[in-house]
């Protein structure tokens, strides 16, 4: 079982949100075919096509077009958007891939996108017809988006790009690009604007797919005169910084969960291992360091659990420290999800090393956590630097 059902039962959590978690949970157990397929890991991109395809079609994007969608899914409730990542986590890694970075790309078109930009590109995403990406991360830029490099100069007819954009999720199939450029209208942050590129747009280009320890769908872009009319600009010129900082301030705290739903993956395995292997004339379950280590286990899920049930609720009720919120569940769920899968390794021994076992699976998986959408040592500063303006209300 995917979620810890006293967790949901908070009042962090509606009907609709316990619903929504029941229902992911049992659509991944009647869909395994979709990653179960020995080649999904050699080939990410199709399996991330294929993924993407079936979450569309069973209406798990509909929330990416709020004009036809329910409402409550990805693109206007954190809380559902959490718990369908740790769900699809849990499951497989591939699917919580395909289904994080369409949401990534989708929600800056949601919140700033005209009406145009929703009526074209909404729609197909939504079904999961039109793969999109999220294209921040530079060869020299990576959590520092404020220095981003790529230019974006005005003519008389749009923008002309030229630059490069490193290890970008989806960057080898998606057909729709947000890429945030600097247009210079003002001194680092205050320069960049965002824009939406299609794939097939003159000028870009797919450089290098990107191998990763755990296989997944990452290439780098490569702008050459890239020619964009002045309508491809998603929201206001110069305010690139703002989209890019709201974007990632929502789906950090989905990271959170995402890491929870590796780690209780991890978990159960172990335990289930434990309780089945003999040890020293006992099982090893029984052994008190074992007992100890599934306790700390136990603890740290719960803890990660309500700091991201937490920070979900406070996005979705609008607090302006919802993004300290989001920052704090993402660095300590990845953090220590990182020491469950791990722990969880151990207890397994030798059998935790086998290529391609599930701790060995997701010991690969859950490292990049710590890394993409600010690294834990950038969630750090931004906690302790929303902490002066308490230490003044004091």
């Amino acid at each position: 079982m995917s979620f810890d059902a006293g967790i949901l039962a908070l009042p962090f959590y509606e009907p609709r949100h316990v619903q929504r978690a029941r229902q992911i949970e049992s659509w991944c157990a009647e869909h395994t075919e979709l990653w179960d397929d020995p080649r999904a890991t050699t080939d990410p991109d199709a399996t991330g096509l294929r993924i993407l395809r079936a979450l569309g079609e069973h209406g798990w994007l509909a929330a990416l077009d709020p004009a036809a969608g329910p409402e409550g899914l990805a693109a206007g409730d954190c809380r559902t958007l959490c718990l369908l990542r740790e769900a699809l986590a849990y499951t497989d890694d591939l699917a919580d891939f395909a289904f994080s970075i369409q949401a990534l790309a989708a929600t800056p078109i949601v919140r700033h996108g005209n009406e145009e930009q929703q009526r074209r590109y909404l729609a197909p995403m939504a079904k999961g017809t039109l793969c999109g990406a999220f294209a921040i991360s530079e060869p020299e830029v990576g959590s520092d988006v404020a220095a981003i490099g790529l230019r974006a100069e005005q003519d008389a007819d749009g923008y002309v790009l030229n630059g490069k954009k490193a290890w970008i999720a989806n960057g080898g199939i998606a057909d729709l690009f947000c890429v945030v450029a600097r247009t210079g209208e003002g001194p680092g942050a205050l320069g960049l604007t965002a824009f939406l590129v299609p794939a097939s747009t003159p000028g870009l280009t797919v450089g290098q797919r990107v191998p990763l320890i755990a296989p997944r769908s990452f290439a780098d872009l490569d702008f050459v005169d890239c020619r964009l009319p002045r309508d491809s600009v998603l929201g206001r010129p110069g305010g690139g910084f703002v989209i890019a900082m709201e974007v990632l301030e929502r789906f950090r705290m989905t990271v959170g969960a995402a890491a929870i739903g590796f780690a209780r993956r991890a978990a159960d395995a172990a335990l289930a291992h434990a309780k089945n292997r003999s040890m020293y004339g006992a099982r090893q379950f029984d052994l008190q360091l074992v007992k100890a280590t599934f306790a700390e286990i136990e603890v740290q899920l719960n803890a990660a659990a309500l700091l991201v049930a937490r920070a979900a609720w406070e996005a979705d009720r609008g607090d302006p420290a919802a993004a300290k919120h989001s920052s704090i569940a993402k660095l300590y769920a990845t953090e220590h999800a990182q020491h469950i899968v791990d722990a969880c390794v151990q207890v397994f021994g030798a059998a935790g090393l086998v290529a391609d076992s599930v701790p060995e699976r997701l010991y690969r998986q859950i490292r990049s956590l710590r890394i993409y959408e600010g690294t834990s040592e950038v969630q750090k500063m931004i906690i302790a630097g929303s902490l002066g303006g308490r230490r003044q209300a004091k």
